[in-house]
């Protein structure tokens, strides 16, 4: 009975951690209406959080007519979440700590998905260096939050394309492993959970955060939600069969979406146009062993108004209207969010799909979907990865005792 009632009191204890690293600070009040439980009781838990050393209080609120309540944030320094940002080229990690800032830098790493029957050895082994090197005790890491490329289930752990965990979870592999909670998810799904709750969805009902890396994601969210399907392969945008080019999609299949619009084809053309270009460019060099170099190269170019770039990258956005003409008619959304790498070139993006919008589309269903680009860029995937922990963090194995930290 007392491990039940402790149980039970660590599941709270955790509840109000989520929603303060969620909203930074919070009256005792929203705490009660956000955990469902009475003022009395809250102001227990907060009491007893305060006395653990995991909960301070931050100050007044703003008045609003009466009596100013007083505001909770969590300490300084009580857990960490180790983010991963996974695409089918390069991983990144990084350490986020609760006030939800990364700590130190940003690891990345090549770390090449197809054909690679050793990748998720390779990743625990650099997740057990980035660990180690980062002196924060496994006791006060909360979770791992891995985003990643392919057929992700979810409810089982598994990644039906990249990552084999031969007969066992990933999930289950990397906990054996490191002996931290850990969770995954599609990375265009993270990308879109990092826009709801901090990017251009935050408080948005019905928003379509196209994804676009080495392909082209779509992170879904319907009445305020992130939209999964029931596998949770919802989303897989880059490969709506669009064009009759007879182009092998890496699915397999010909003609989709990802064959004329990722930035893996984009930096291709770059590469096979720049040979025999004619007009001036800042660009210096492509190199076709060194894809991810060349599209970032085009990318910053774009950015400081390289003619040759913006072209690239012009006939991709196209393109991508088109395919955002469908998720319209289809969703009818009030947002179009541009987001993962591929947004760093910022607003070039923009005019080229509204265009493809405004042909493609009937207008009455249009004339109320806006685009923007993301204000989370890059850092959407690590984001999301943070989120993903945090918004499961009260069923995570790793609980808090009521003597010691113990996430």
């Amino acid at each position: 009975m007392i491990a039940n009632i402790i149980s039970k009191k660590q599941k709270f204890y955790k509840e109000i951690l989520k929603h303060l690293f969620f909203n930074k600070q919070l009256s005792c009040a929203d705490l009660s209406n956000l955990i469902g439980k009475s003022i009395p009781l809250t102001t227990q838990y907060l009491s007893e959080l305060i006395s653990m050393k995991m909960v301070i209080e931050k100050g007044y609120a703003a008045s609003t007519g009466g009596r100013r309540p007083q505001t909770y944030s969590i300490k300084s320094g009580v857990f960490y979440v180790v983010a991963v940002a996974m695409d089918q080229l390069v991983t990144r990690v990084a350490l986020i700590s609760n006030d939800n800032s990364i700590v130190g830098e940003v690891e990345k790493f090549d770390l090449v998905l197809a054909n690679n029957p050793n990748s998720l050895n390779e990743l625990i082994e650099h997740l057990k260096t980035f660990i180690s090197n980062s002196d924060v005790p496994v006791s006060k890491i909360a979770g791992i939050g891995i985003g990643m490329p392919g057929f992700v289930d979810v409810a089982k752990g598994i990644n039906h394309t990249f990552l084999p965990s031969y007969g066992d979870s990933i999930v289950n592999t990397i906990q054996d492993a490191l002996h931290i909670p850990t969770l995954i998810d599609n990375d265009s799904s993270l990308v879109g959970l990092a826009e709801l709750k901090w990017g251009a969805a935050k408080n948005k009902q019905h928003v379509m955060v196209i994804n676009i890396g080495w392909g082209i994601g779509l992170g879904i969210i319907a009445d305020g939600k992130l939209f999964r399907g029931k596998e949770g392969f919802a989303g897989e945008f880059s490969h709506i069969p669009l064009f009759d080019n007879n182009k092998i999609c890496s699915c397999g299949k010909h003609g989709c979406l990802e064959t004329e619009t990722s930035m893996m084809v984009v930096a291709q053309k770059g590469i096979q146009q720049f040979k025999k270009l004619t007009q001036p460019s800042i660009l210096k060099e492509l190199n076709k062993e060194r894809i991810e170099e060349s599209a970032k190269k085009i990318i910053e170019a774009a950015q400081k108004g390289d003619k040759f770039s913006i072209d690239l990258i012009s006939e991709a956005a196209y393109n991508i209207g088109r395919g955002v003409s469908i998720l319209i008619h289809l969703l009818n959304p009030e947002l179009i969010v541009i987001s993962g790498i591929g947004s760093l070139a910022g607003k070039v993006w923009v005019a080229p799909i509204q265009q493809a919008i405004n042909e493609h589309c009937i207008p009455k269903i249009a004339e109320h979907t806006d685009i923007k680009i993301s204000s989370l860029g890059y850092n959407a995937e690590l984001v999301g990865a943070t989120a993903l922990i945090m918004d499961n963090y009260e069923r995570l194995p790793r609980l808090l005792t009521e003597k010691t930290i113990a996430l």
